[in-house]
């Protein structure tokens, strides 16, 4: 099945000049989702998790069911003040300013198999902030995964963990 004829290009969305790879359209059509998140599954599997973290919020459409579907936890990563209880949490540089992620701050075990999960990686520094934040929790990033990868923006090169993407958009 061509998952790319599932997801929809907006263009000058969310500002103009971006074209927006939109996964609504795919997460709509069950068969097309099922086959993405059975590949995704696949490929997050090989690497023997103990956990999935997810991204707010699309990567918790990702991280939640393969999680689930294979039998491990999942662990959100969220925006400021979004968790109960104690959190840790990175700051960390955008284009145009800056921005924060945290976590609870027991949701993972020293050494915990970790593999972190967005919907799309673009240039990056989201991901490689999530996967500090872990590290620095304690965890053993031992993976990162997209459902899509914009390889024209280099993000792969900021992660520095093993990193696999479902789809490619190479413009």
């Amino acid at each position: 099945m061509d998952l790319k004829a599932h997801i929809r290009g907006i263009a000058d969305f969310p500002k103009p000049g971006i074209l927006f790879y939109d996964i609504s359209t795919l997460l709509a059509h069950g068969p097309a989702w099922q086959e993405a998140m059975n590949r995704m599954g696949d490929m997050v599997a090989a690497r023997k998790p103990d956990v999935l973290a997810g991204i707010e919020s699309r990567g918790f459409l990702l991280a939640a069911p393969l999680a689930l579907h294979l039998g491990i936890g999942f662990i959100m990563l969220r925006k400021p003040r979004k968790l109960p209880g104690a959190v840790l949490g990175l700051s960390y540089a955008l284009e145009y300013g800056e921005d924060r992620i945290e976590m609870q701050a027991d949701a993972v075990q020293p050494g915990q198999r970790v593999i972190l999960l967005d919907d799309l990686l673009a240039t990056g520094g989201t991901m490689a902030a999530g996967i500090s934040l872990l590290q620095q929790a304690g965890a053993d990033v031992v993976g990162s995964a997209a459902l899509i990868e914009l390889t024209f923006l280099g993000g792969r090169s900021r992660i520095h963990v093993p990193f696999d993407a479902l789809l490619a958009y190479d413009d």
